[in-house]
């Protein structure tokens, strides 16, 4: 349509378990950058590449989301993924988010970039969205095989992925999770009202501890 300007949508989905500092970085980085109209980060349901803990509660995941974007204009948390049920791909999300007068943008961070062609029907999913990344870590070694991966992308698919430049945050959630387990502070890892609710409801305690 002449003169029409299609919304900009973010997709952000991961296990979130928990959300920490970094993921928030990165989803603020992600709307600026990419001049997103509205980002929507999407727990995962039952994750098909990452074994989940016995304990997970995608639903704790899901509040901890809501929670750490509470006063973050133009983010929505989704449970699309969650209501679906069986294993999330991130193809069937794109479809449930695909729109005429929508450009999606999807993020997904360093790990992701390298087996992105692995993924199910990774072919379609390139049709569907903008992919975009960010880095988690500092290590040349990773940017270069980053680089090469990325021109065999655009050489082999015609696909251009985009980067968003922020500092990376060495932040994991194995990390945080292991912090709380031996009982050690989580403050300035997690968003507050995110470290408040692990404590309240118990979560990642070890198992003697519960």
């Amino acid at each position: 349509m002449e003169g029409f300007d299609a919304l900009r949508v973010g997709i952000y989905g991961g296990t979130f378990a928990p959300i920490h500092n970094g993921h928030v970085a990165s989803a603020k980085a992600f709307m600026e950058q990419m001049k997103l109209d509205y980002l929507f980060i999407i727990p995962t349901g039952t994750p098909p590449h990452k074994q989940m803990d016995h304990s997970d509660d995608p639903l704790f995941r899901l509040k901890m989301c809501e929670l750490a974007f509470a006063d973050t204009d133009g983010v929505i948390i989704s449970d699309c993924e969650i209501k679906r049920g069986g294993k999330s791909y991130t193809y069937d999300t794109l479809v449930e988010f695909s729109r005429p007068d929508t450009r999606l943008f999807f993020m997904c961070g360093t790990d992701m970039v390298l087996t992105f062609d692995k993924w199910y029907r990774f072919e379609d999913i390139i049709k569907l969205c903008y992919p975009v990344y960010v880095r988690r870590e500092n290590d040349p070694i990773m940017t270069k095989r980053i680089v090469d991966k990325i021109t065999e992308y655009y050489n082999k698919y015609g696909v251009m992925f985009r980067r968003i430049v922020t500092e990376p945050t060495e932040i994991s959630s194995t990390q945080i999770r292991k912090r709380v387990a031996e009982g050690k502070d989580i403050s300035g890892l997690v968003p507050p009202a995110v470290a408040e609710f692990i404590k309240q409801n118990g979560l990642y305690l070890a198992e003697d501890e519960k």
